[in-house]
């Protein structure tokens, strides 16, 4: 279950040891893991740990052998086309009408907005929305306007003064974990007539009883004109998802799932969505490694970003502290991710991104690096 992290942990081991790469300095000797201890990757979105699931390779494989068969044959795709199918079936899974697969998030996500807005259509998007969704605004021509990041008053604001239009945010926020305010927003583009628009990339999969992502754990779905997703993380796939409920979609679905995805690539994500469904167990092994890891990290004085996701966002004082803190960890074979915002939020972060393979031990081996190091970090509430 746990090797495809393992193997990431060895890469970025060896990578940090190559020839001009630049290479953690390792803990004084006392503090060195033992021999053949495994990586701890803390860095990658398989939240679910499926990167390797035998049901989702045997797909594969199964879908390249008969792309194979076809060509001998030299019959073609099906009317019926499987990736149609599968977007159909994604939408049912996430109790949307409509449904497409993307090659990928981005072009989900700047589909999307295509679709949603025009010249001059108002978009708001909250300060930490995807970048395709910001991209996607401005190649629509529309008017961008940025509110800050879950603050629902900002954002009335802005739609009173800028009239109806499109409001874009997260669902769960990859940079620090946060969840948006969906009720909130539902309400506020009802009674503004806006259309709103969900990012569930670091949602779907996770969220919900089988995964339908924040929206369906919410028990909004039609509320919600459209959902986008990249499949990278959870589902472990490069493909890109658009899920509907406004009408207009049901007639422009086809022109915005973009080029045919590779028939195994299909197949695969096919193979991914049972398993995402029928393993509860995954999304339940997620909330108690986080939990667990969250709880510890607050006893030992860490700030981290109020949250209740897989993605914990450890605040540091400087940046100089959150790369000691890194580097400590990649010492000991736990690889983490720090981040550096620009002025005026001028945050700096240590990102854990947990995971279903992630066992109670390596919880207390990540909480024992963290209390050797923590004498070397500054964080904002134990700043002079």
């Amino acid at each position: 279950m746990t090797s495809a992290h393992q193997r990431l942990g060895e890469r970025i081991r060896h990578l940090r040891g190559a020839a001009g790469g630049r290479r953690a300095r390792r803990p004084a000797a006392a503090a060195r893991i033992p021999p053949g201890t495994r990586a701890i990757v803390l860095t990658c979105g398989d939240y679910l740990a499926i990167g390797e699931h035998p049901r989702v390779t045997e797909a594969m494989v199964g879908g390249l052998r008969a792309v194979r068969e076809r060509s001998r044959s030299g019959g073609g795709l099906p009317a019926d086309h499987p990736q149609v199918r599968l977007g159909a079936e994604f939408a049912r899974h996430l109790g949307a009408r409509d449904g497409v697969l993307c090659p990928s998030g981005r072009d989900a996500g700047v589909g999307v907005l295509q679709l949603a807005a025009g010249p001059g259509t108002p978009v708001y998007l909250d300060e930490l929305a995807h970048l395709w969704l910001w991209e996607g605004a401005r190649a629509a021509g529309a008017e961008t306007v940025c509110f800050r990041h879950n603050d629902l008053a900002d954002l009335r604001r802005r739609v009173e003064a800028g009239g109806p239009g499109v409001i874009c945010a997260d669902a769960v926020y990859g940079t620090d974990g946060s969840v948006c305010p969906l009720n909130g927003l539902v309400e506020i583009a009802e009674e503004h007539g806006c259309l709103l628009v969900v990012d569930e990339s670091h949602a779907i999969g996770v969220r919900g009883p089988r995964g339908e992502g924040l929206v369906g754990e919410l028990g909004l779905a039609g509320r919600v004109a459209f959902r986008t997703a990249g499949l990278g993380r959870a589902f472990c796939a490069r493909a890109g998802l658009i899920a509907g409920d406004h009408p207009a979609f049901a007639g422009a679905s086809a022109a915005a799932s973009g080029p045919a995805l590779p028939p195994h690539e299909v197949a695969g994500l096919g193979a991914a969505l049972e398993v995402v469904r029928a393993d509860g167990w995954r999304r339940e092994r997620v909330r108690a490694a986080t939990g667990r890891l969250r709880g510890g990290l607050a006893a030992l004085g860490f700030g981290a970003v109020d949250a209740d996701t897989q993605i914990i966002a450890v605040e540091t004082a400087a940046e100089a502290d959150a790369v000691r803190l890194r580097d400590g960890l990649a010492g000991r074979d736990i690889f983490s991710a720090a981040l550096f915002s620009p002025a005026p939020a001028a945050r700096t972060l240590l990102r854990l991104a947990v995971h279903a393979g992630l066992t109670d031990d390596d919880v207390e081996r990540v909480l024992g690096a963290c209390a050797e190091l923590g004498d070397q970090v500054r964080t904002p509430l134990a700043a002079p």
